[in-house]
C-alpha cells in the first residue's frame, strides 16, 4: 500500500508529541517506568476493529488521521522542533525594530515554518528511513521495534540541542518531579529519560535560548534609541517621540548589515544536528561514552 512520505512523518510526529496521555499509566510504585503508549500499535488496533480493513489502514482512514493531525500541527511544532526558538526570536526582532505590525504575524510564522522544515529535514528523513518505511514495507513486524526506531532520531535531535546549550537543569527538574534521584547525574543514561520528561525539558531549553538570542538582537537597537533620545533631550525637543526619529535609523542599520539573512543564518547554524554532537549516546552529564 502506497503511503505519502510527508503525511506519515507528520502523523508520527503528532503521536510523538502526545505522550503526555501516558502519564496516567505510570504507577506510583514505579515512577520511572516508561509509558506503555505505542502509537503504531494503537493505529494497527484501530484498523483491526474497523470492518473491511483486514488489519490495514485504508486510504480513507489515512486521510482522516492526517486531517486530525493537521489540527494538532501547532502543538507538534511547539513541542518537538526548533519552531519555538525561531518564532520567538523573529517576534522579538520586530519589537526591537519598533515597526509594530510589520512584518505581519503571518509572515513571521510562515518564515519560521519554512526554516523549521529546512532544519528538521534530516531528522524527519531519518525517522522515515529508520522506522516508518521498514514498517510500511513489512521489513519490521514488531510494533515496539518500529516505535523505538522511529522516535530515536527525534530524541537524538532534542538531546543534541540540550547538550549544545547545556540546559540540563530542565531535565533534572522533570526527573526530580517524577521521583528520579539526580544527585549523581553521571549515573543516569539518556535511555532513562522518556519522552514525557524529554519534551517539556526541551521546550524549556528552547525558550531560554530564544530569549538569550532576542536579548542580543535588542541591544544595538536599544543603543540607537538611547542616542536619539539623548539628542532630543539636549535640544529641548521633549514633545517629539524618540521612536519617530530612531525608526528610520534602525531600519537603515538593519538593511545595511543584511539583517534578515544574518539573523536567519545564525539561527540555522545555531541549531545543532545530532551528528554534530560527539556524545550522542552517553550519560546526562555528557561525560560518558
Amino acid at each position: 500500500m502506497k503511503r505519502c512520505h510527508w503525511s506519515i512523518i507528520i502523523v508520527t510526529m503528532s503521536l510523538l508529541a502526545m505522550p503526555m496521555v501516558a502519564i496516567g499509566q505510570l504507577s506510583p510504585e514505579s515512577p520511572t517506568s516508561p509509558p506503555t503508549l505505542n502509537p503504531i500499535e494503537i493505529l494497527e488496533d484501530v484498523s483491526d476493529v474497523v470492518p473491511g480493513l483486514d488489519g490495514q489502514l485504508s486510504t480513507t482512514l489515512n486521510i482522516l488521521v492526517l486531517l486530525t493531525v493537521l489540527a494538532l500541527a501547532p502543538s507538534i511544532l511547539l513541542l518537538c522542533t526548533c519552531f519555538t526558538r525561531i518564532v520567538i526570536v523573529l517576534g522579538l526582532l520586530r519589537q526591537a525594530l519598533g515597526t509594530q505590525g510589520l512584518p505581519p504575524t503571518q509572515v513571521i510564522i510562515g518564515l519560521s515554518l519554512f526554516i523549521t522544515f529546512v532544519v528538521m529535514a534530516p531528522t524527519l528523513n531519518a525517522m522515515y528511513t529508520n522506522g516508518i518505511k521498514p514498517y510500511a514495507e513489512g521489513e519490521i513486524t514488531s510494533y515496539d521495534e518500529a516505535w523505538q526506531r522511529t522516535k530515536q532520531p527525534l530524541r537524538d535531535y532534542m538531546f543534541s540541542q540540550i547538550e549544545a546549550t547545556g540546559n540540563w537543569s530542565g531535565v533534572y527538574m522533570m526527573l526530580n518531579y517524577r521521583g528520579v534521584d539526580t544527585s549523581d547525574p553521571s549515573s543516569l543514561d539518556r535511555s532513562d529519560v522518556d519522552m514525557v520528561t524529554l519534551i517539556p525539558a526541551f521546550i524549556l531549553s528552547e525558550l531560554k535560548v530564544a530569549f538569550l538570542v532576542g536579548f542580543r538582537v535588542f541591544l544595538p537597537f536599544l543603543v540607537i534609541d538611547l542616542v536619539i533620545a539623548s539628542m532630543l533631550v539636549s535640544m529641548g525637543m521633549l514633545m517629539l517621540p524618540p521612536v519617530l526619529i530612531s525608526l528610520p535609523f534602525k531600519i537603515l542599520l538593519f538593511v545595511l548589515v543584511d539583517g534578515w539573512t544574518l539573523l536567519v543564518g545564525s539561527l540555522m547554524t545555531g541549531i545543532y544536528q545530532p551528528e554534530a554532537i560527539q556524545n550522542v549516546v552517553g550519560t546526562l552529564s555528557g561525560a560518558g561514552p
